[in-house]
C-alpha cells in the first residue's frame, strides 16, 4: 500500500470516515457522542470501555460498527466461571494420519479477531481479565514458549455495568489505565427513545453494508498519527495531567476529592484522542476544544477519588471539569 499522503487521499479517507458514521447512524438512534467517541478510540489505536446500565444499546452499537467495517468481528460473554484459554485459546493434541504420530497444536481463541466485544468485562475473576488486558497492551499472545501476533488493527471494547455490583470484579486502576477512553452511554432523550421504539417494534430491520476495511482502517491511523497539535496545546495537555495529582497540584478540588492523579499515559491519550476528533471533524490541527471535549472520557478512569468526594458525592467528571476550568491554556 502506498504510504504517500496526498490532499486527493486525505478526502478519500475523510469521506470514507462520513460514510461510517452514516452507516452506523441507520440502526443506532442518536448517541451522536458515544459513536463519535468510539470512532476517535478507533481512529486512536485504543481500546474502549463503555459503562451503561442495560438496555441502551450498547451491544447492538458495537455490532453495527462490526457490520460497517469489514473486519472479523467476535463476541465474549463474560461470566464468572470463564477461564483465560477460553479467551486466548489452548492447545489440543492431534494425529499426523500420515506417520500416526502424535502432536500439539494451538488452536486460536476469540481474542484472534479484528474487533472484539468484551461483554460484562466486570463479571469475570482478575486472573481471566489479565489474560485480556495484556492482548491489548501487547497485541500478541504467549502460549507454550511461543508468541502469536494478534491481527491488524486490533479494537478492543469492553462494556461493564454499574449496577448490581455484588459478585462482580471491578477492574483495577492498573488495568484500566489499559483503556483508551472511558466512555458513558446515558439515556436517550424523550424524541430519541420514541424513535427507538419506532424503529425496533416493526417488520423491516436496517441492513447494514460494510463501508470500509482493514486497510483503510489501518491508513486512517497513520493519518491520525500526523495531525498537527501545537506546542501550546501540548503545553496545555501536560498541565492538566500533572494538575491531577494533588502531591503537587494548586487546583482545589484535586486535592480535597482525589487520592491518586493520573500518569503520563493518560497525556499520551488525550494527545492521540485529540488528533483524532480534529480528523473526524475534517480537520488536520488538534485544537483546545478537541482536547476539552475528551478530558472527560481520558481521564474519568485514571482518577482514583477519596473518600472526602464519596461523602460529597463528587465524581471523576467533577474533577475533570475543576481541572479545564482552573488550568489555564498557555498563550
Amino acid at each position: 500500500m502506498n504510504d504517500t499522503i496526498t490532499e486527493q487521499s486525505i478526502q478519500r479517507q475523510l469521506a470514507g470516515l462520513s460514510a461510517l458514521r452514516e452507516a452506523i447512524a441507520q440502526v443506532i438512534v442518536g448517541q451522536r457522542d458515544v459513536v463519535e467517541q468510539l470512532l476517535i478510540g478507533l481512529l486512536a489505536g485504543g481500546h474502549c470501555l463503555l459503562e451503561g446500565v442495560p438496555g441502551l444499546g450498547k451491544t447492538l452499537l458495537v455490532r453495527s460498527l462490526g457490520s460497517a467495517l469489514a473486519l472479523d468481528f467476535r463476541r465474549i460473554q463474560f461470566t464468572p466461571d470463564l477461564m483465560p484459554s477460553d479467551i486466548v485459546g489452548t492447545e489440543i493434541l492431534e494425529e499426523d494420519h500420515g506417520t500416526g504420530k502424535r502432536y500439539f497444536k494451538f488452536q486460536q481463541g476469540p481474542v484472534f479477531t479484528n474487533l472484539l466485544l468484551a461483554d460484562e468485562l466486570n463479571r469475570t475473576p482478575p486472573k481471566t481479565q489479565s489474560a485480556l488486558l495484556e492482548a491489548m497492551q501487547e497485541r500478541t499472545i504467549s502460549y507454550a514458549g511461543t508468541t502469536h501476533a494478534l491481527p491488524k488493527p486490533f479494537f478492543v471494547l469492553a462494556t461493564q455495568n454499574p449496577l448490581e455490583q455484588a459478585g462482580t470484579y471491578p477492574l483495577p486502576e492498573a488495568q484500566l489505565d489499559r483503556f483508551l477512553l472511558h466512555i458513558r452511554v446515558d439515556y436517550p432523550d424523550e424524541a430519541e427513545e420514541r424513535a427507538i421504539l419506532a424503529q425496533t417494534t416493526g417488520g423491516a430491520a436496517a441492513d447494514l453494508t460494510a463501508v470500509m476495511g482493514g486497510e483503510e482502517v489501518i491508513a486512517l491511523q497513520k493519518l491520525t498519527r500526523e495531525v498537527h497539535i501545537g506546542d501550546d496545546v501540548l503545553t496545555w495537555i501536560t498541565r492538566l495531567v500533572r494538575a491531577s495529582r494533588p502531591q503537587a497540584s494548586a487546583v482545589q478540588a484535586v486535592r480535597d476529592w482525589v487520592r491518586w492523579g493520573a500518569g503520563p499515559r493518560a497525556g499520551q491519550s488525550l494527545v492521540l484522542a485529540a488528533k483524532a476528533r480534529a480528523l473526524i471533524h475534517g480537520r488536520l490541527a488538534a485544537t483546545r476544544e478537541d482536547v476539552a471535549a475528551l478530558a472527560a472520557p481520558v481521564l474519568r478512569h485514571r482518577l482514583l477519588l477519596s473518600f472526602a468526594a464519596e461523602a460529597e458525592q463528587r465524581s471523576s467528571d467533577d474533577v475533570v471539569a475543576a481541572l479545564l476550568k482552573s488550568v489555564p491554556f498557555a498563550a
